[in-house]
């Protein structure tokens, strides 16, 4: 009796390790709305040109690891855990849901070494983007929109995530923006865009000038 017992704990808790596994990874041979976002993320950011039919097939997988070659990523065509937060596709990561995981990256990439009001500004600066009509309506779409940041393209958003980065993206989730609206920021001791400085400055933060 106690045999059988400890056999039917066994299996339940393998039952529930194998839905935890599925819950947060798809790979080739997985399907539904999960997948479909998942195109539909790759395809906007160009990674895609498949259809968007929520099969996980060849395609989806090639342009899968296309997304992880050039984010850093361990590259095997699944979308686990990291890749999805990656994405800013929720997962139920150790580290909070994606748009955390995604933002607490950028903000560690653009304000790394900057003061913590300073890097909450740096979130806060996203989520403003987000909500303006000028900008993509996500947190992923803003990161990713081409040209935006320049830790994209120089290496530095694949870089190790600082722990007050972390902090720094839930108190801007939360609401509270130390800018007071901005949704540009730069470092005039680096910027090379002309443009930029015409933008109304709204105050700085350590070496960063934050403008509407």
């Amino acid at each position: 009796m106690h045999r059988w017992r400890r056999w039917v704990i066994g299996l339940l808790a393998v039952s529930l390790l194998v839905l935890e596994i599925s819950a947060v990874s798809y790979q080739r041979g997985s399907s539904g709305d999960a997948v479909k976002q998942i195109q539909q993320k790759l395809s906007n950011w160009g990674y895609y040109s498949g259809r968007i039919d929520g099969i996980y097939g060849s395609r989806t997988e090639a342009a899968v690891r296309y997304f992880q070659q050039k984010n850093g990523l361990t590259v095997d065509g699944k979308a686990g855990k990291q890749t999805l937060a990656a994405m800013g596709i929720s997962s139920g990561s150790a580290n909070g849901d994606g748009d955390v995981y995604l933002l607490a990256r950028l903000i560690s990439a653009e304000a790394r070494g900057e003061p913590y009001e300073g890097q909450v500004a740096v979130g806060a600066v996203v989520l403003n983007r987000v909500k303006h009509p000028s900008f993509p309506n996500s947190i992923s779409g803003v990161i990713y929109q081409q040209g935006a940041f320049s830790c994209m393209s120089d290496g530095q958003f694949n870089q190790p995530v600082a722990d007050s980065a972390y902090s720094a993206a839930r108190d801007a989730l939360s609401g509270w923006d130390p800018t007071g609206g901005a949704i540009y920021y730069f470092n005039p001791a680096t910027a090379t865009s002309k443009w930029i400085w015409s933008r109304p400055l709204l105050l700085t933060i350590g070496k960063h000038r934050f403008c509407a």
